[in-house]
């Protein structure tokens, strides 16, 4: 009991930095790119990262199930903090991108063992309530993460944005070593061929941001689309039923919410002249009620279905983009789109753990690591092609001001429909070979919070 609070506390010290980085650096980007000339790179600043974090958890799956997670959170743990590093001492915009590049593979690493380590060192009973401590996590550096990144850049410059991380990023792994090493191991299944796989998507979604041509863009999308099927529990493209289709509404919901929430302070900066804390302060909204939302569906959820609660996070978010879409028309407050991202936020506070929970609740304890896996894939994945598509859009738009900023806001507007859609199917049906547990556990309400 002593080892779980203490695991559980420093889980919740690491991811509150992870918090802090990411809402930090959305909030400080476009002060990057002012700084370095890279408005160009600017969605492949964070695509990029995305990118390579679908071949970390790809290969950190495997790696958890076939010898516990303690060895992938060590080296995702400190890949991460190399990114930082790189990106925090960049002098060209590309560099920068580089040290993202290196920081997506190990939060990749860093995701899925984090999953694996909650599935294998808590009951089933404390699944739902562990990640709503980790969603908490995120709470005071929603609060503070815009003002204090605003002040930094002001005070310190950008760059400790993401150098102040790695410093504290150290002592907090500390933490939570020993007992995440007592972790037993179980006998996985080796998935080597998936490995192979992740590179191919990470290649084409790569090649999505560095395409700039009709021919190269349809190219990665295709690349994307042939290896990605491989990562995703069979009949994920088919929306069957049980965890395929949970796994797809993650992504969905992931990819509707991060394109808009990367252009949200660009628009308030750039047409609405904002300074960037106080444009941050929509990502702030977004990460407050998002860990509102995880609370409601860990200790309330049970008075809704699975279905129920997924469908009206997936309305939500909706909801936030078209406040958003609404802002880019000069006469529309901007107070509209904050209290659209209120709605978004709380969505996918809704969307996201309770996807968790289900994927560990459908899974196997031998097979957690591989799901977990799917499940960040499936994220990672959609949110790259959603801003490669918008980034592309953009780019080609953006000497048309408000309109860019329409276009890019409706290309988030896509998945978030389909995600309503989606989260009818997410109970019922065969969780597949990838999760041989019986949905008997489902109807019983097992491993809720």
């Amino acid at each position: 009991m002593e080892n779980r609070r203490t695991l559980t506390a420093g889980m919740v010290t690491l991811v509150t930095l992870i918090a802090f980085e990411a809402v930090a650096v959305t909030s400080a980007m476009p002060s990057v790119a002012r700084a370095l000339g890279g408005l160009a790179l600017y969605g492949f600043a964070f695509g990029g990262a995305l990118a390579t974090s679908v071949v970390g958890t790809v290969l950190g799956g495997s790696w958890c199930d076939r010898a516990g997670p303690a060895r992938p959170t060590a080296v995702g743990v400190a890949l991460f903090c190399l990114g930082l590093l790189v990106a925090g001492l960049a002098p060209q915009m590309w560099v920068l991108v580089l040290g993202r590049l290196v920081q997506g593979f190990g939060g990749g690493l860093v995701n899925v063992a984090l999953f694996v380590i909650i599935g294998r060192a808590y009951p089933a009973s404390q699944h739902a309530r562990v990640i709503s401590f980790i969603s908490a996590a995120w709470v005071l550096p929603a609060i503070l993460g815009p003002a204090v990144a605003g002040l930094i850049v002001d005070t310190l410059g950008w760059r400790w944005v993401f150098l102040l991380v790695v410093v504290a990023a150290v002592p907090a792994f500390a933490v939570i070593w020993r007992p995440v090493a007592a972790i037993s191991v179980l006998a996985g299944t080796p998935a080597s061929a998936r490995a192979w796989w992740a590179a191919g998507a990470a290649v084409g979604a790569l090649v999505l941001y560095v395409g700039g041509h009709w021919a190269l863009l349809v190219a990665g999308f295709a690349i994307v689309a042939v290896c990605g099927v491989r990562l995703l529990p069979r009949g994920t493209l088919t929306l069957a039923r049980g965890l395929p289709a949970v796994v797809l509404l993650r992504g969905l919901a992931g990819a509707a919410f991060m394109q808009a929430d990367v252009f949200i302070p660009l628009l308030l900066t750039r047409e609405r002249g904002f300074s960037p804390a106080l444009a941050g302060l929509s990502v702030t909204v977004g990460a407050l009620f998002w860990s509102a939302g995880s609370w409601v569906q860990a200790r309330q959820g049970q008075r809704l279905s699975d279905p129920a609660r997924l469908r009206i996070g997936a309305a939500s978010i909706a909801v936030g983009v078209l406040s958003a879409m609404a802002v880019t028309a000069a006469a529309v407050p901007v107070s509209v789109v904050i209290a659209g991202w209120c709605f978004a936020g709380l969505g996918m506070g809704l969307v996201s753990p309770g996807a968790t929970t289900l994927v560990l609740r459908l899974s196997h304890p031998a097979e957690q690591g591989a799901n977990s896996s799917a499940l960040s894939v499936s994220d990672a994945l959609l949110t790259t092609v959603a801003l490669a598509a918008g980034g592309s859009l953009f780019a080609a738009l953006v000497d048309r001001g408000p309109v860019a900023y329409l276009v890019a806001f409706a290309v988030a507007l896509v998945p978030a429909a389909a995600g309503v859609l989606v989260a009818g199917r997410t109970f019922g049906g065969s969780a597949g070979p990838e999760a041989p547990l019986a949905l008997a556990g489902e109807r019983a309400g097992a491993g809720r919070g």
